[in-house]
């Protein structure tokens, strides 16, 4: 009998209602094709549940993902809803919850697409970024004083701890020994005086298990700035929560288009379900009208495939959302130059990965 994995998807908001269905359509045609078989069940929790309700997720909402396989996300926030309320009351909690600590953002350049910097094309750009996903600066501990007067204050405070920095940076030191023994730390130690020397520290005394690996470090700023000028000198990046974050934005932004980056937000030891969702957000400006690029929802379910074991069928998928993009006057939504709806991409890649 053909594996068959339990899946949860959350579609959330905005486009994630309507990238998430394309990316089932391929995983399915990829089902199909390898022999295997996916369970899904679908929970609706969104900014709608919560204005309905006053919840996004219910109670008990990560007990019932812990029986999954994975998880398959869409996007989440949409407007009357804030952003540290829909934020905090679903993708947080699942991150935490699910001890989901590492968030792994692939950075590349893909054939077909043109990045804005000069003279770059595939291959200058193809680096991961490792982000801490669980504690760093996104910490609750903080508050307000004298809220609504002229001394109002706000205080918020960064977690760091051993355990926490130790694994992510030792995860990213074998993610490196996969590719080219090259791993990057961002820091900003000379300015944040506490926790950015203990990040350093820590890096240092992991570096001395991975003698096989080439290590260097820069400071956000610089780093953020040859990101733009050398993108070709990196190949596995470790940072912080805050730092990983902006960073893993910054870089798809130099491949031609955020809309096609996917992520993916790992418990290693597999001891929880692991979630795989696009970077682009819920984009409630175009939601509902088919102008959504579904490709970084596809990709995450790359990762997804990939994280499973059925790695054939990932560098399926993956081929086929190459040969989508190579072709400039093909199957492309507008914001990578084309006339394609969301669906037409999903099903032009579901057909190629089905051939």
């Amino acid at each position: 009998m053909a594996d068959v994995y339990q899946v949860a998807l959350i579609p959330g908001d905005g486009i994630g209602q309507e990238v998430l269905p394309e990316g089932v359509r391929v995983m399915e045609a990829a089902a199909r094709k390898y022999g295997f078989r996916f369970k899904w069940t679908e929970f609706d929790w969104s900014c709608e549940r919560y204005q309905r309700v006053g919840e996004i997720m219910p109670s008990d909402g990560l007990a019932q993902l812990e029986p999954m396989d994975a998880i398959y996300f869409g996007a989440v926030g949409f407007p009357g809803v804030p952003d540290h309320v829909s934020l905090w009351n679903l993708l947080i909690p699942m991150r935490r919850g699910l001890q989901l600590y590492v968030n792994l953002r692939p950075v590349r350049l893909l054939p077909g697409m043109i990045s804005p910097l000069k003279d770059r094309g595939p291959g200058d750009i193809d680096y991961l970024i490792v982000r801490e996903n669980n504690e760093g600066e996104y910490s609750e501990i903080g508050g307000r004083l004298y809220s609504g007067t002229d001394q109002e204050a706000a205080v918020q405070q960064s977690v760091f701890t051993r355990k926490g920095t130790d694994r992510i940076q030792r995860y990213a030191f074998e993610l490196s020994r996969g590719r080219k023994r090259h791993l990057t730390s961002a820091t900003k130690s000379n300015g944040i005086i506490h926790s950015m020397p203990f990040w350093d520290e820590r890096f240092a005394a992991n570096a001395l298990d991975f003698s096989d690996v080439e290590t260097d470090q820069y400071h956000i700023d610089i780093l953020s700035a040859r990101l733009v000028l050398t993108p070709d000198w990196f190949d596995v990046i470790v940072a912080s929560n805050l730092f990983g974050d902006i960073l893993s934005d910054l870089g798809p932004a130099t491949t031609g288009t955020i809309a096609i980056a996917p992520s993916a937000n790992l418990n290693p030891e597999r001891d929880f379900p692991s979630l795989f969702e696009p970077v682009h957000g819920s984009a409630p400006d175009i939601a509902g009208k088919g102008l959504a690029n579904p490709i970084g929802q596809i990709w995450s379910g790359v990762m997804m495939l990939e994280h499973l074991g059925e790695k054939t069928a990932a560098q399926a998928v993956m081929k086929a959302i190459e040969e989508i993009l190579e072709n400039p006057d093909g199957i492309r939504t507008a914001d990578i130059g084309g006339r394609a709806s969301c669906r037409d991409v999903g099903e032009g890649i579901a057909q190629i990965v089905s051939q």
